[in-house]
């Protein structure tokens, strides 16, 4: 497989992420989504997010397999809530980490002062994720939240 290539999603790219939603929350450990999105959904999401926001994808040979989306809260403007999701088959191969990356480089480039999220209990290979991209989680945390440095 070639190295993906990470780009700014489009309304296009709704097709594609809602099929990697969909392999999401049918997985085992579903975080950030309560149920599949449709397209119309994505691109509606996609809108919203405008320029402060973000949704990026990870290609490669044709397929895209991962994104990962910079969220913000109105009522919270200096704070976003970061998301990466990739299928099951291509984790473990730093394209997370890539797309992490790109999201904090675009959180500080729109003044965001804080990046935020939450992953599912008992989820061991997203906290090793958070943690190689320096994820603070306290150790005593019920709800699963973490922070990232910016």
């Amino acid at each position: 497989m070639s190295e993906p290539v990470l780009r700014h999603a489009t309304a296009d790219d709704a097709a594609a992420i809602e099929e990697i939603i969909a392999a999401v929350v049918s997985g085992p450990n579903p975080v950030g989504f309560d149920a599949a999105m449709s397209a119309d959904e994505v691109r509606r999401w996609i809108e919203r997010l405008g320029e402060a926001g973000a949704i990026y994808l990870a290609e490669s040979e044709g397929e895209t397999a991962w994104f990962g989306a910079l969220d913000f809260d109105t009522q919270t403007p200096d704070t976003a809530t970061l998301g990466v999701w990739l299928k099951s088959n291509h984790r473990r191969k730093g394209i997370g980490t890539r797309l992490a990356e790109a999201l904090l480089e675009h959180a500080r480039d729109h003044g965001f002062q804080k990046v935020v999220g939450r992953l599912p209990d008992s989820n061991e290979p997203a906290l090793s994720f958070l943690s190689a991209i320096g994820g603070l989680v306290p150790i005593i945390n019920p709800s699963m939240q973490f922070e990232l440095p910016l």
